[in-house]
């Protein structure tokens, strides 16, 4: 379980944030703008040959378990963020229904990577890893529809899937035991006293 700094930077213990909501305009889902977080896997004729344009996968850290899940009553807010640092992960819904999704770069830093003196109180701690929270100004929101699935880098932060039905099917590709011991969270409204909220979805 990953440990979240108690203490500001000067040392003093941090009065509760006041609460706020940020509105996220949602970012057009292409691949050169999702590229930073991950790749965007469409359609292709049958017999196409394995390219550059299909998910790349990282499943050597442990088994590779492929599933469907069903996820309900999702509201436009949100606030908790997770990242998987054994594995790539794959996401897609079975209904072609627009979702959305938020992204932002990952933070996991590496054995001699130097770190902003400034930011050096707010490193957590996984078990075989250091990584930072996702800054605020980096998380972006993606709409997704239609026949296509999302590949996530390693480590990638991410929150969703969003959607208006009252529930949606998605499938999902990870590891056996991503969600026991690969799912470090970082909470905004725990932390900094903030909720995202999606800014004007799509009501068709």
């Amino acid at each position: 379980m990953a440990s979240h700094c108690s203490i500001s930077c000067n040392g003093s213990s941090p009065p509760p944030p006041p609460l706020r909501t940020i509105p996220l305009k949602t970012t057009n889902l292409t691949p050169q703008l999702f590229a930073p977080y991950g790749s965007i896997v469409d359609v292709k004729p049958e017999g196409t040959p394995f390219g550059p344009h299909d998910a790349q996968l990282e499943l050597s850290r442990g088994i590779p378990r492929f599933y469907l899940m069903r996820l309900k009553n999702r509201t436009w807010q949100f606030d908790a963020f997770t990242h998987h640092a054994n594995t790539t992960q794959c996401l897609g819904s079975l209904h072609g229904l627009p979702w959305y999704f938020g992204v932002a770069q990952s933070t996991i830093l590496g054995a001699t990577e130097r770190v902003d003196p400034e930011k050096r109180c707010q490193i957590l701690k996984a078990p075989n890893y250091e990584y930072l929270p996702p800054a605020i100004e980096d998380i972006r929101l993606f709409r997704i529809e239609g026949s296509q699935f999302l590949k996530l880098h390693v480590g990638t932060w991410h929150a969703g899937p969003l959607f208006k039905e009252p529930y949606m099917d998605y499938y999902n590709l990870e590891l056996s035991n991503t969600n026991e011991i690969d799912h470090p969270n970082y909470f905004f409204k725990k932390s900094k006293g903030i909720v995202f909220e999606v800014d004007n979805p799509c009501s068709c």
